[in-house]
């Protein structure tokens, strides 16, 4: 058999799968249809190219499931993992990442590859034989689309993700904004000032919501629906559920002191963090929106702070589409009806940058042991990959299957025995117990390992 892996698509999922085969002794060809084929949220043809956010959220492997997959994913030499430390930003308790540099950073490490080949155009089928991986991502092409959707006899899944609007530093306001991560977190100063907070009394963010509602909105075509992924809501859709929800979601004013009236607490506050190294960029946390362009400027300006602000880019509204992964995919992420095909990242129902790059990561690591002839299983459930791949490939109910997020509530429940343990106890156990299985897992799994990850971190 021959030992060659075709990866389609350069996101998250494709370069890190890419990584972890070539790593464990694979030749790989890596397809990406950029920059031949664009899209409308990408820039660039670099590999890793994130378009949504800069976040790769919490970072606290001891308490928290996301940051549990960070661990895993560094015990395993992940290249994406090595380079957003590499390129990380100030933001708390969260890792952050200085998107371009990041993108060019795995770029160069991927090319600089021996075992790496590329191939530029677009995959518009799915091949009769070979060992394949799609990670083609939320915007996977029409064409594909519509030989997934010949090839399940399944109607394509769909819902629309929002991109949140990133603001030029110098046309914020610092007499009225101020910098301050929530509840001060963070080891040094600059951690502890991560984001820059616009406060609003109540008057203030009775209009906003008044002009938020108004605001002219994005129109599906005929035919679409709006099925959004709740962890990526456009503002307006969470406004429309209650004239409060965004004061307790993104706009929750807990934890923060405005600096320039610290004896007046704000009704809400508009966070904002910083989306490049300079820091001449920040996005608006939670922002994502599908307002048309010329509303999104004039109600965003209504914020305290941003009354002159300047957009590097405003917010849009793409479809997203995935598998019914828990009736199409096998516990290995192969298509049952043509197991020699893989599917990792987004398009399989996992959602966010993190978990898209850990499902390339499994794909790479479970394509490189079959072609290698070793047996080799998904990790198991009590870790936090384990716990995602189980989710997409049979734990879901496949009839309400939507992309998820990692988290606790995916992984085998902690035994109780010596009476009733408090979250941070409960969570911390969870950790515990995924850091020894997963150990455990990877030694006998081929793919990249953590010393020559550190190598190409120090060369980024």
């Amino acid at each position: 058999m021959s030992k060659t892996l075709n990866i389609v698509g350069g996101g998250m999922a494709g370069s890190e799968a890419a990584w972890q085969a070539a790593e464990a002794g694979c030749d790989v060809v890596l397809h990406e249809m950029r920059p031949k084929v664009g899209t409308f949220a990408h820039r660039t043809g670099d590999f890793a190219e994130m378009v949504c956010s800069n976040s790769f959220r919490s970072d606290d492997d001891e308490r928290n499931a996301v940051g549990l997959l960070h661990w895993e994913m560094r015990r395993a030499g992940g290249l994406v993992m090595a380079m957003a430390d590499a390129h990380a930003l100030p933001a708390g308790g969260a890792l952050a990442v200085d998107r371009d540099p990041f993108a060019a950073a795995v770029t160069a490490r991927l090319r600089a590859h021996p075992r790496i080949s590329f191939v530029e155009g677009e995959v518009s089928a799915l091949p009769d034989s070979g060992s394949w991986i799609f990670a083609t991502g939320p915007l996977t092409s029409p064409a594909l689309g519509a030989a997934l959707q010949a090839e399940t006899g399944a109607e394509a899944l769909a819902f629309f993700d929002a991109i949140a609007p990133i603001v030029h530093a110098e046309t914020i306001d610092m007499d009225i904004a101020w910098e301050q991560s929530r509840y001060d977190k963070g080891e040094t100063e600059a951690e502890r000032k991560a984001y820059i907070n616009c406060p609003m009394d109540k008057a203030q963010y009775e209009a906003f919501i008044d002009a938020l509602l108004a605001a002219e909105k994005t129109e599906f075509h005929e035919g679409e629906t709006a099925g959004y992924f709740d962890g990526c809501l456009p503002i307006e859709v969470m406004a429309e559920r209650g004239r409060e929800t965004l004061r307790f979601g993104p706009m929750k004013p807990i934890g923060l002191t405005n600096a320039h009236d610290p004896l007046n607490k704000p009704y809400a506050v508009v966070q904002l963090r910083r989306d490049n190294a300079l820091g001449t960029l920040y996005n608006i946390v939670g922002f994502q929106t599908k307002m048309k362009y010329g509303a999104q400027t004039s109600v965003f300006r209504m914020i305290p702070g941003l009354q002159n602000a300047r957009f590097a880019r405003l917010g849009g509204i793409h479809r997203n589409t995935f598998l019914n992964s828990p009736t199409l995919l096998d516990n290995q992420m192969r298509l049952r009806s043509r197991p020699h095909v893989r599917f990792a990242g987004q398009v399989t129902g996992v959602e966010g940058y993190v978990e898209s790059a850990a499902m390339g990561l499994l794909a790479g690591r479970l394509a490189a042991a079959e072609l290698l002839g070793r047996e080799a299983g998904p990790p198991p459930p009590e870790t936090a990959m384990g716990a995602l791949i189980h989710h997409i490939t049979g734990g879901a109910e496949a009839k309400t299957f939507q992309p998820m997020n990692v988290n606790f509530g995916l992984f085998p429940p902690i035994d109780a025995k010596g009476g009733r343990r408090g979250r941070k106890d409960r969570y911390k156990a969870y950790t515990d117990r995924a850091k020894l299985a997963f150990t455990d897992w990877l030694a006998g799994v081929p793919g990249a390992a953590p010393d020559a990850i550190a190598e190409a971190a120090a060369g980024s």
